[in-house]
């Protein structure tokens, strides 16, 4: 018997999903390994705090945190972290968040601090290497000798260290590294390197030297540069000399393999299409391909908006994609013919899955983060592609309303809220995001935008925000907005646009630069350009000298582009969410630009967290979120709440 729909309101639809069921299944998934026959995984728990927790799987199906209930495995290295744990034989080495120091923990006994008790000092992407008996990791001090910025290096550590003896160091002189990796006989360290101001993403050098007891020597580089940016090295599992890398050398992140027993050797293309087997490198340990054979790689890559699994056979050079019912993949990681990884889809949030390579068999091993909705009435997004400014196109999701209990008034439209991701060089995906339904099932559609400059579409996209950011994505936002407008979509008069960090940045920018977007909402974004190249982490501190211009020469771009030298400019209500620890945005900026709109009498809002840092992590404040946004654009496009929600203090706000 089909349901009786109820015509109501958009934006007043009772909705089956709860900011608190959200808050309370928003388990996020990240960082898979594959130990033998034990498949481990990190989560973060919004209802512990955001504490990141090793979990295990063991041979037989059983699920269990696999570390201490005191610590957090979680790494401090450029702030954003990851590679926080690495574990082979049943042995774990991760890095604890309180105190940054690395732990050694079995299935038996307690945990064993390695490192010394030194607050100054950072731990990441941390690997395992028997044959040598260490650890080989990214360190990145914070002492007194470190200067004007963090010093980055790579050191080892034995796998059996006393507490208090300090780490050797074995590369050292570039501003940052990550995975340092050591072939499968024991005899050579590669890495990648970059320095300032590049990001990883822009270029960086891939370099390779023999390795034994001694540390290094005959260091030498072999791929990579200011204009091309590598990507996870990979050793192959049985040739010593063998090594793989993805690369954009051709316009797109591809994959490569060079011959590191050959001098002058040249790097041979593994597969070139025009799909991306990368990504930006915002954290340590990210993986889209590994070995599960000698002969064959399992692959993640990602063409026309989805992600795909595929194998790759490196001497036939062809690859075979592999139909799971998933359009979002990442964190691959193969051992005993069994691939793990994170997937989702658009009607599954993302799980941990394991694949049989041989059967083609696979299932959801993680227990279910947030999984809540019926299937009527989930929005499935439409892949859709807009022009834009310079007769470009640009590209995103369209999720319409979606409630099987509801529909509108046929002489209305629904309001339109704009997404931006963050990064900016990111991309968002099409998994199952409950935090996107929670508008579509109360009657408002949603636009999930990779704007230019967003990642899965090449290097030449990519880059079209090199000197443009605060131009180009604000061009994309508007441009998307108007072309869902024109085609009697959603309702011209109440479109909202919010995004968080660098995504808060171009939600500001939009709001001062365009008068399509009618409200707004910020989540610990970038307000002064100068603030942030003068407070933020060594990671990004240069970073927005490409997306900007150099700094401090061309300071007059940078402030012509800042949100908060342009309040006049801003004529819509605009709430503003903030973290009061955060080291990547400081509070100090949603502060200014509050205050600044509260002296010309705008319709602003204010929420700031105690204890949170670049993102939120706790339950209660993803709630408080959520909720409020809703209540403020309530307040702004007038339409009645189905729901108690607890009031937002609008400072000068207009009441009808």
């Amino acid at each position: 018997m089909q349901m009786i729909k109820q015509i109501a309101n958009y934006g007043g639809w009772k909705s089956p999903i709860s900011a608190q069921k959200i808050a309370d299944g928003s388990i996020s998934l990240s960082q898979v390994i594959k130990d033998e026959k034990d498949i481990y995984w990190v989560e973060g728990r919004p209802s512990q705090g955001g504490r990141s927790v090793i979990v295990r799987r063991n041979s037989k199906g059983v699920i269990a945190d696999a570390i201490s209930e005191n610590h957090n495995a979680r790494t401090r290295v450029h702030e954003y972290g990851g590679g926080s744990y690495d574990v082979s034989r049943g042995v774990i080495y991760y890095s604890n968040f309180a105190d940054q120091r690395i732990y050694r923990q079995d299935k038996k006994e307690k945990p064993v601090a390695i490192t010394p008790d030194d607050s100054t000092q950072r731990y990441a992407d941390i690997k395992i290497d028997h044959s040598s008996g260490n650890l080989i990791c990214i360190n990145e001090s914070h002492s007194l000798d470190s200067l004007n910025e963090p010093i980055n290096n790579i050191v080892r550590i034995s796998l059996d260290s006393p507490a208090g003896t300090k780490p050797e160091v074995l590369v050292s002189g570039a501003d940052f590294y990550s995975n340092a990796r050591i072939n499968s006989s024991g005899t050579k360290l590669t890495w990648l390197q970059w320095n300032h101001p590049l990001m990883p993403w822009d270029g960086c050098e891939l370099w390779v030297a023999d390795f034994g007891k001694e540390g290094i020597q005959n260091s030498r580089r072999l791929a990579g540069g200011n204009t091309e940016a590598v990507f996870q090295p990979e050793w192959h599992p049985k040739d010593e000399d063998a090594l793989f890398y993805v690369s954009d050398r051709t316009g797109w992140w591809n994959l490569h393999s060079i011959d590191t027993g050959t001098e002058n050797a040249c790097p041979e293309p593994v597969l070139l299409m025009d799909a991306e087997f990368g990504t930006p490198m915002w954290v340590f340990g990210m993986k889209t391909y590994q070995f599960s054979s000698s002969e064959t790689i399992v692959c993640t890559y990602t063409c026309d908006s989805r992600w795909h699994l595929g194998h790759i056979n490196i001497k036939s050079k062809k690859l075979s994609r592999i139909d799971l019912p998933y359009t979002e993949y990442s964190s691959i990681n193969c051992s005993e013919g069994v691939a793990a990884f994170k997937a989702g889809s658009p009607e599954s949030s993302p799980a941990v899955v394991a694949f049989n390579i041989s059967t083609k068999e696979h299932a959801k091993i993680s227990k279910p983060s947030a999984d809540i909705m019926h299937l009527d009435d989930i929005s499935i997004p439409g892949v859709i592609e807009f022009p834009t400014d310079n007769n470009l196109t640009a590209h995103g999701f369209f999720y319409p309303p979606k409630n099987r209990k509801y529909e509108g008034l046929d002489t209305s439209k629904p309001p339109l809220l704009v997404k931006i991701h963050g990064g900016p060089t990111g991309a968002t995906g099409s998994s199952l995001n409950e935090s996107i339904q929670y508008w579509t099932t109360r009657g408002i559609a949603v636009m999930d935008i990779n704007y230019g400059g967003s990642t899965g579409y090449g290097t030449v996209y990519r880059r079209r925000l090199d000197r443009n950011w605060g131009v180009v994505d604000v061009a994309d936002c508007v441009n998307g907005a108007l072309h869902l407008i024109k085609q009697g979509k959603v309702d011209k008069d109440k479109v909202a646009i919010d995004g968080g960090s660098a995504g808060g940045f171009t939600t500001l920018a939009a709001l001062a630069f365009s008068n399509v977007f009618k409200a707004g909402a910020s989540f610990y974004g970038v307000t002064d350009l100068e603030a942030l190249a003068r407070d933020t982490h060594k990671f990004e501190s240069k970073y927005l000298d490409r997306l900007i211009a150099p700094y401090p020469s061309d300071i007059a771009i940078w402030q012509e582009r800042s949100p908060i030298n342009n309040i006049d400019k801003i004529s819509a209500p605009v709430i503003l969410f903030q973290g009061l620890e955060d080291k990547v945005v400081p509070p100090n900026q949603a502060e200014t630009m509050v205050q600044a709109l509260r002296n010309r009498n705008m319709q602003v809002a204010y929420i700031a967290y105690e204890g949170e840092q670049h993102g939120f992590r706790k339950s209660f404040n993803i709630k408080r979120t959520l909720e409020a946004e809703l209540f403020f654009y309530s307040k702004i496009f007038k339409f009645e709440l189905a729901e108690d929600i607890k009031p937002v203090d609008i400072y000068n706000e207009q009441k009808s």
